[in-house]
């Protein structure tokens, strides 16, 4: 864990709201001079601290009306089967996120589709077909209740 104080976590608070923020408006928030405020930025970039910068993209607005969860329970659980499932998986463009499970299922995958013939052709075409899984169930979103990447900072304040 890299060490942070009060300056960083207010840096970190701002960008988690706009990552476009100039030094000057992040120094401003922070109570720091924007040469102070330049200097933290670069070294939390330079830890990861800060993974990246990225556009929020309004999925609806672009088409993609599905999103589902798909549960993966491999063939079997070799560490062979396992890389080969995750070599499968990162060449989906359709999969946004993929977690390793502990529990009925081995992963979950969340898909982001235009329409449920997309989510059909990649359980049917992509997922079920592959040697290394054997089972596949999938959950179609009724309602997005909550959607954040944002960290509970304040947390770290104490």
């Amino acid at each position: 864990m890299i060490p942070v104080d009060a300056f960083d976590l207010k840096i970190l608070a701002a960008l988690q709201d706009d990552g476009r923020l100039t030094n000057q408006q992040l120094a401003d928030v922070a109570g720091l001079s924007a040469s102070q405020c330049s200097r933290r930025r670069m070294r939390l970039e330079e830890e990861k601290v800060i993974a990246g910068y990225h556009a929020d993209l309004a999925s609806e607005a672009l088409g993609f009306n599905v999103i589902a969860f798909i549960h993966i329970t491999l063939a079997t659980h070799s560490p062979d089967n396992a890389k080969r499932f995750r070599a499968l998986v990162n060449r989906v463009d359709d999969i946004q996120e993929a977690y390793s499970l502990t529990g009925d299922a081995d992963y979950l995958l969340k898909a982001v589709l235009r329409d449920l013939k997309s989510l059909s052709d990649i359980v049917n075409n992509v997922l079920m077909p592959h040697q290394s899984v054997a089972h596949v169930r999938s959950s179609i979103v009724l309602d997005r209740l909550k959607e954040s990447a944002r960290l509970p900072l304040k947390v770290l304040a104490r």
